[in-house]
């Protein structure tokens, strides 16, 4: 695992000449990375590549996988960034760094270390949304993202250092036999990785963090920091096996607020707050599934973070397409597009039906694997599993019909048509979500 983290070290050093197309070169470096990462495959429950207190599982390996994916994606969506001269090398550093404490923090044993990396990443998310967000308020809502996580984090670092005091070691893999039978543990441990999922009622900072960040911080928002609080639940699960009696209320909260936040989806106007709160709505159904404590919950919840983690990025860079062209993220704006874009119209929609769990994509079976542990823990949560489904489709396509069709506000002016650049970004957004559910194999645990 060192390797790589030296590899990332190593492409820092090129800051020091002026190389003229950094983004480009950082790019083929980036997919040289995910080649080698594939070579060293670790799909098994055993950690591999051990070394320095870090190794990979099958859960850290994926993670891995889509944190490097995301960042080079990130790259190729700020190309705005390059042409404008905006700070260029300072936001080529950010997401660096960035990547960096994510692999660390999937690849960390010691649970202490994970934490400190853990909380470390929110570091240069704040930077990205305070120095090249859109609006003022871009201030308020890099706060609301400090203070929701770092408040919930501290009782964390208490119960971390409990479980050292009781067991004499942190490393993940030895804490399996550790018989946790305090409820106030349970929930310092697990509160932190609820906000940073966000489970409802922890939501708040989510939909504002989304609608003031750029493009690229939306793109790792949600396709790699949402994803840190499912990986932090599924690494202390073995220590909560005593207390999977409390599951059950999370698991009902988080039901009752898809619910409730389906319905909350259908009021948007502005499309990044709309992709937002689904989020909310498809991290419920992780968060349910993994607590029911099935095998098929497990893997479900493992797919529908990687299938999330792509879809909802390629929103993200299709709503961010609109709003170099148009300066406007609000639906009654960005209507009629398909007649100034048709061809990135059928991206659009390519997005929105697997966004709905449409086959053949890999949302579809995770989607069927939570269902199906959801209703084998309780059969009561048949309704809700109905709504959420049913609204997931209605919000994807009233998002699709409205900025599709009708008829395109008048003040819009020619302007550019789509580069290639941005249609290979949105293949690179789908063509992993309709090819990996042919090697489903590679997710079971």
């Amino acid at each position: 695992m060192m390797k790589y983290l030296l590899m990332i070290l190593g492409f820092s050093m090129l800051f020091s000449y002026k190389l003229v197309k950094m983004m480009n070169l950082l790019q083929n470096l980036f997919m040289i990375m995910i080649m080698l990462m594939f070579l060293n495959m670790s799909l098994s429950d055993n950690f591999k590549m051990l070394g320095y207190g870090m190794g990979l599982d099958i859960l850290s390996f994926w993670m891995v996988i889509l944190s490097i994916w995301v960042s080079f994606m990130m790259l190729m969506s700020s190309y705005s960034i390059e042409w404008n001269n905006y700070m260029e090398k300072m936001f080529i550093f950010i997401i660096m760094f960035m990547m960096l404490l994510l692999l660390l923090t999937f690849s960390s044993m010691n649970l202490f270390m994970m934490y400190i990396y853990f909380e470390s990443t929110l570091i240069p998310m704040l930077m990205l949304i305070l120095g090249w967000g859109y609006q003022p308020e871009r201030i308020q809502s890099g706060m609301y993202l400090l203070f929701y996580t770092l408040f919930m984090s501290l009782p964390m670092m208490l119960g971390i250092f409990y479980i050292y005091y009781n067991e004499k070691s942190l490393m993940i893999y030895l804490m399996i036999n550790y018989n946790n039978m305090n409820i106030m543990l349970y929930w310092v441990m697990m509160l932190a990785f609820l906000v940073k999922m966000p489970m409802y009622l922890f939501h708040l900072w989510l939909p504002k963090a989304h609608v003031e960040a750029p493009v690229s911080g939306s793109m790792m928002l949600a396709g790699v920091m949402l994803k840190l609080g499912g990986y932090g639940i599924l690494r202390i699960m073995p220590i909560m096996l005593n207390m999977k009696f409390m599951n059950f209320l999370i698991i009902m909260n988080s039901m009752l607020g898809g619910l409730i936040i389906s319905l909350v989806c259908l009021i948007q106007v502005d499309m990044k707050s709309l992709i937002a709160y689904s989020s909310v709505v498809h991290m419920g159904l992780i968060l349910s599934g993994m607590l029911t404590m099935f095998k098929w919950g497990f893997m479900g919840s493992l797919m529908m973070m990687i299938w999330h983690g792509l879809c909802s990025s390629g929103m993200f860079c299709l709503s961010g397409v609109l709003y170099e062209r148009t300066q406007s993220r609000s639906l009654f704006i960005n209507k009629g597009m398909m007649n100034f874009m048709p061809s990135m119209s059928m991206w659009w929609f390519m997005m929105s039906i697997i966004n709905m769990s449409a086959p053949p994509s890999l949302n579809l079976l995770s989607e069927i694997m939570l269902i199906c542990s959801l209703l084998s823990w309780s059969w009561i949560l048949l309704f809700n599993l109905m709504m959420i489904s049913f609204f997931s489709a209605v919000y994807m396509l009233y998002l699709y019909t409205y900025s599709q069709h009708g008829e395109f506000y008048s003040g819009k002016f020619s302007y550019f048509h789509n580069y290639v650049r941005e249609f290979l970004l949105i293949i690179f957004h789908w063509f992993p979500l309709n090819i990996l559910i042919l090697k489903m194999d590679m997710f079971s645990f």
